[in-house]
């Protein structure tokens, strides 16, 4: 009856878990096994805890398939009289997605894995016992690490809340996230793929909209802002008629708009601002839109004279540059055809760019191996 009751009572305190893109867990490598003074033997090494790399892997299939979050690796055995020698205890591997930081509770960086295969050693196994620790093995290494997800897409979209944003990823992908005309309609990370007539496919990630003080957190803040790194292409989107966040809060026009977003990611991280960026004027289908445009483009144009118009906190310190500017109305799907071709010539580009910069680095790397190999070659004529 009490075991009973304790499963009832615990039963309503589950909950169903949606998007992870943070994760903490507990990580413990194996410990060495003992060494064997008489015999002089030595005990096997713990094995470690590795985190690898998997394609189409998530977090929460993580948490699913190990629901305790404990991932200890196996212990080295000792060392006998028929082996002096003891084995190394198995390292336990485990699949994790592509795209995550690993971190110490400190924020220490332990790795990023991008790629599927990549793989990081978060805990170590200690050392077998040996004459060196009166053959006494050692721990493994012990501690909580955090994964944290930033979404590898090549289009990232940046906006205030209901500036457009799921609206202009449904026009232009076969997504479908939740569109409504109120503020934080989009509560977790969309991704959308445009694929061209010539079958070029371009992911295009919907992204929980910023609001003012995003780089301290504020709203979704640093969950928002996290994603943007990894992106290639930076979309900014601005309703043509300004926004306003709820009653509490002032109006702002379309032009304080773009700043306050140029001001978040810099304050975030700097080199955000460096990104190839594009910037597309949302809701031109709506009464007053040409006269609002007019005005905001010629505030761009003037920039430097009209961000001097804001109040101080207002202002960036470094201007976005945006490689273009479209004219759009999401819902209505005009200017659609333009802002895909723009973002993708871009893409291209950049393409061609990293192609060509590992090009290089391969040649140097190349060319330094070989340096190297003619210099053993000679000391070994020498000698």
């Amino acid at each position: 009856m009490v075991f009973l009751t304790r499963i009832l009572h615990r039963a309503p305190t589950a909950r169903k878990r949606g998007f992870v893109d943070k994760l903490r867990v507990y990580v413990r490598g194996g410990s060495g096994g003992m060494g064997l003074p008489k015999h002089n033997g030595r005990g096997g090494d713990g094995g470690h805890v590795i985190f690898v790399a998997k394609e189409d892997m998530t977090l929460k299939q993580v948490i699913d398939a190990t629901p305790n979050k404990r991932f200890i690796a196996g212990v080295g055995t000792h060392a006998t009289r028929r082996a002096i020698q003891g084995d190394r205890g198995p390292n336990l591997r485990v699949e994790v997605p592509t795209g995550i930081s690993v971190l110490t509770d400190t924020k220490q960086v332990i790795g990023n894995l991008n790629q599927p295969g990549d793989q990081v050693v978060v805990a170590k196994g200690g050392q077998g016992g040996a004459h060196w620790s009166d053959f006494l093995p050692k721990k493994g290494q012990i501690r909580s690490v955090t994964m944290e997800l930033k979404l590898i897409s090549d289009i990232g979209l940046v906006g205030f809340p209901n500036a457009g944003k799921s609206t202009l990823l449904k026009a232009v992908s076969s997504a479908d996230p939740k569109i409504a005309d109120y503020p934080f309609t989009t509560m977790r990370p969309q991704i959308g793929i445009m694929q061209y007539e010539d079958l070029r496919r371009v992911s295009l990630a919907d992204l929980p909209g910023l609001i003012e003080g995003a780089h301290n957190n504020a709203g979704m803040g640093h969950h928002f802002l996290r994603h943007v790194e990894r992106t290639k292409l930076l979309l900014f989107m601005v309703d043509v008629h300004g926004f306003i966040l709820s009653m509490k809060h002032p109006h702002r026009t379309a032009f304080q708009t773009v700043a306050l977003l140029m001001k978040e990611l810099e304050l975030y991280k700097s080199d955000l601002v460096d990104k190839p960026t594009v910037l597309a004027i949302n809701k031109m289908d709506i009464e007053g839109a040409e006269e609002k445009t007019e005005e905001l483009l010629y505030k761009l144009n003037h920039f430097e004279d009209a961000v001097t118009e804001l109040p101080k906190d207002m202002r960036p310190k470094r201007r976005v540059e945006f490689e273009d500017i479209f004219q759009i109305s999401a819902k209505e799907k005009q200017g659609l055809n333009e802002l895909k071709g723009k973002v993708r010539a871009i893409l291209d580009e950049t393409l061609e760019e990293e192609q060509e910069k590992e090009k290089r680095q391969a040649i140097r790397r190349i060319q330094k191996e070989s340096s190297y190999g003619k210099t053993v070659e000679r000391t070994v004529d020498i000698i």
